[in-house]
């Protein structure tokens, strides 16, 4: 690791943990658990701090709805002690695509590589 990546991580908490985040995890901090995306849980002693250390990106929508509960003291039990029921109509966990190349975009959008015909549509013209 070189010099100006050891700054960067000092000093950023975009580019994953910072330091202090990884000292205080490895003093303080006891695994709970990890999700399908690889993101780590940590608590504390008294379970009084709840924590994760993402897998990559660090984006608060990668966290899917069963830690999140377990995250904000909804239920005591991670999603691996106690996993909840899900009905069979329910869509499997998404992150947030807001802002990316992935993100929805309708038909008619300029962002689409190719944009649908707007036949219907005529602009208007000040005459």
């Amino acid at each position: 690791m070189g010099i100006l990546s050891s700054f960067l991580r000092a000093v950023t908490w975009w580019n994953g943990q910072t330091l202090n985040t990884q000292l205080f995890t490895w003093r303080k901090g006891t695994k709970v658990g990890e999700d399908a995306e690889g993101n780590i849980y940590y608590r504390n002693a008294d379970d009084s701090k709840r924590w994760v250390i993402f897998n990559g990106e660090i984006e608060a929508s990668r966290v899917n709805p069963d830690w999140h509960g377990w995250l904000h003291h909804t239920w005591d039990e991670t999603p691996q002690d106690r996993p909840l029921a899900h009905k069979h109509w329910e869509k499997p966990h998404q992150e947030n695509q807001t802002g990316t190349a992935l993100a929805y975009a309708p038909a008619g959008s300029i962002r689409r590589e190719h944009p649908a015909d707007r036949g219907d549509y005529e602009a208007w013209s000040p005459e």
